[in-house]
């Protein structure tokens, strides 16, 4: 099979991922959402629940602005405006590691909002330390309490079970990350952002066996280095990958990525622990950092090795407009990275669809500046 025609599959995945779960729900199922992918799905799922990630829109948010400002991430806003028009109802409930001040407001917004909604957020620890460690734990406790009192159940073989699935999809995501940075993937970066957002909306066993068929097919393409000049895409949430085609058809080649919906979100695929629950919170703590929970000594050179081990010859930044934590973090990632001889370039994302004519001029500029 061609692998444009393995990828179909997961465009309608994506396409009719409300029509799906709705159906999911009609069949018995109970659907918890979530918004940052700090959220231990592998705990959702293991108290019997299938973990979604609550997505947005493109457009204006009409009813959302009467119950949250116009200066918030449009991510957090334009899944507010879904949930009151309806696109929501599957849901039992919303499970959110705390992440960003928006992110924990919106929240309390939709507990507010849903009151027969299960609303539970997660706080995390900024430190790595056996103290950090031992809160964490006791948090994803309380976590199992409250799904189980929304109707789940819970056992360490079930959750050592979905740490399993969900650490062999991880695993093959992150090889397909690799194999882009090497330039020898055969699909684009826009496909595998397509790949990422069926992930996120899909019943993990499905998920597992399409991934494993498309890894099937893409082997048995023959391997072309891929073309376009390689740059590193860092930031938030994309998921739109209509602004990676951008790139992509500029000669440009996106060669790996520091996103909410991308790297950080298979990185690392498991985590060693004492027991399943353990292995969970250790996961979260060994992430490749968010920079809404971590400092900016500690991001930098992680992101200046993602550059040289990628080749990457630029960066383009992609944040959703008035997303903080990555703001307050660019000027001093920029620096470093101009002091490193690396051209960047900041895009801010509106979820507004006329962005992409806006970025192009922006772009080409851009690609010129690193020789496409």
């Amino acid at each position: 099979m061609h692998p444009h025609a393995a990828m179909e599959p997961f465009l309608e995945a994506v396409q009719y991922r409300r029509q799906r779960l709705e159906g999911a729900v009609s069949r018995g199922e109970k659907v918890i959402g979530y918004f940052c992918t700090y959220t231990p799905v592998e705990l959702i799922h293991a108290c019997g629940f299938l973990p979604v990630r609550i997505w947005a829109r493109t457009g204006p948010a009409e009813k959302a602005c009467a119950q949250v400002p116009g200066f918030i991430c449009p991510y957090m806003q334009l899944s507010l405006e879904n949930a009151l028009s309806g696109e929501f109802l599957f849901l039992s409930g919303v499970v959110q590691a705390y992440t960003c001040d928006v992110a924990c407001g919106c929240v309390n917004i939709w507990k507010a909002t849903f009151p027969d909604l299960l609303v539970h957020s997660i706080p995390l620890p900024y430190n790595v330390s056996p103290e950090a460690g031992a809160y964490l734990r006791s948090c994803l406790e309380e976590t199992v309490e409250k799904l189980v009192s929304a109707g789940g159940t819970y056992s360490d073989e079930a959750l050592a079970e979905s740490l399993d699935l969900y650490g062999r999809i991880r695993g093959i995501l992150s090889a397909l990350h690799e194999q882009r940075a090497q330039g020898t993937l055969a699909m684009t970066s826009a496909d595998l952002n397509v790949v990422a957002q069926a992930f996120f909306a899909m019943d993990p066993v499905h998920y597992l066996m399409m991934l494993e068929r498309l890894v099937a097919d893409l082997n048995s393409c023959r391997s072309i280095l891929a073309p376009g000049i390689p740059v590193l895409v860092s930031g938030s949430v994309v998921e739109d990958a209509g602004i990676i085609s951008l790139v992509e058809a500029l000669g440009l080649r996106v060669a790996a990525d520091d996103l909410c919906t991308g790297l950080r979100a298979f990185t690392p695929a498991s985590a060693a622990g004492q027991n399943p629950l353990e292995q969970v919170g250790n996961r979260i703590m060994k992430r490749f950092p968010c920079p809404a929970r971590s400092r900016q000594s500690q991001r930098i050179p992680l992101v200046l090795d993602l550059v040289k081990s990628s080749g990457a010859q630029g960066v383009i930044f992609l944040f959703q407009k008035f997303c903080t934590p990555h703001l307050a973090d660019y000027p001093a990632v920029c620096g470093a990275l101009k002091d490193a001889g690396i051209p960047s370039i900041l895009l801010e994302l509106d979820g507004n669809a006329g962005m992409e004519a806006q970025a192009l001029t922006r772009l080409e500029t851009f690609a010129g500046m690193v020789g496409a």
